[in-house]
């Protein structure tokens, strides 16, 4: 049996691994302000490889010392959240590309 919980956004933050806010990888700071927000959660993946604003190529080379791989930060919640928390993202988030879209919840659990 699902539990329908409704409409919810998606609130998806592309950049990539050396991206940074004051010196700290910038993931990292996203996910703190997630949790000082209040928002429901967040996850950070990692791409294998993509192309981004200036059509460069980043991939994971063995050789490099410096991996440069996309990383999507996607956070789910209510629109209201979402959009204030856009605001708190103009603050740490120099270069990257932000998108929302609705998403239906279904089900969701917590001990």
């Amino acid at each position: 049996m699902h539990k329908y919980l409704g409409k919810k956004k998606v609130l998806r933050i592309y950049i990539d691994t050396m991206d940074k806010h004051q010196g700290k990888p910038l993931w990292e700071e996203i996910l703190k302000k997630v949790k000082e927000e209040g928002l429901a959660g967040a996850s950070v993946f990692k791409g294998v490889a993509g192309i981004g604003a200036f059509a460069e190529l980043r991939s994971f080379n063995v050789w490099s010392i410096a991996q440069v791989l996309p990383l999507i930060v996607e956070i789910i919640d209510n629109e209201e959240k979402i959009v204030d928390f856009i605001d708190c993202l103009d603050e740490i988030v120099d270069e990257g590309l932000i998108t929302m879209s609705d998403t239906q919840v279904i089900k969701y659990k917590h001990k």
